[in-house]
């Protein structure tokens, strides 16, 4: 159980946070350096951050078959969280639903795959071979 929540819990909490920012009419209240940036480029950013949190967790599970598709598998419960946060937000008086947005959640996502991916995979300098001459 400890290792459930170690590994799914920030990435429930996270999501949490996700859904209640996007159920704010106006989220800029909350967070107010939201103003200074791309609206794309926002929504790239945080889900960068969901993706690297969904690949850590999927990475985390005890499941073999899991860890071997973690990349595609988090990129895509990234995307489907995406995809539900935009219908969420059709509802939500004075926001809008976009599929560029939905679009600018899935490319960020598989970046924070790839960079946690990179991050979790590197190798301490003195496990690698040195070259021979």
């Amino acid at each position: 159980m400890m290792t459930f929540v170690r590994y799914w819990g920030p990435l429930c909490g996270y999501a949490g946070l996700i859904f209640y920012l996007s159920s704010q009419s106006h989220p800029e209240t909350h967070v107010p350096f939201v103003t200074y940036f791309s609206d794309k480029v926002l929504h790239a950013v945080e889900y960068a951050v969901l993706g690297a949190l969904c690949y850590r967790a999927i990475r985390g599970s005890g499941n073999d078959s899991w860890r071997q598709s973690a990349i595609p598998a988090a990129i895509l419960l990234a995307s489907l969280y995406g995809i539900s946060d935009e219908v969420h937000q059709a509802f939500v008086p004075f926001r809008e639903s976009s599929w560029l947005d939905w679009l600018a959640d899935t490319v960020g996502a598989a970046l924070g795959v790839i960079v946690m991916h990179r991050v979790l995979n590197l190798r301490p300098v003195s496990s690698i071979p040195e070259a021979l001459p």
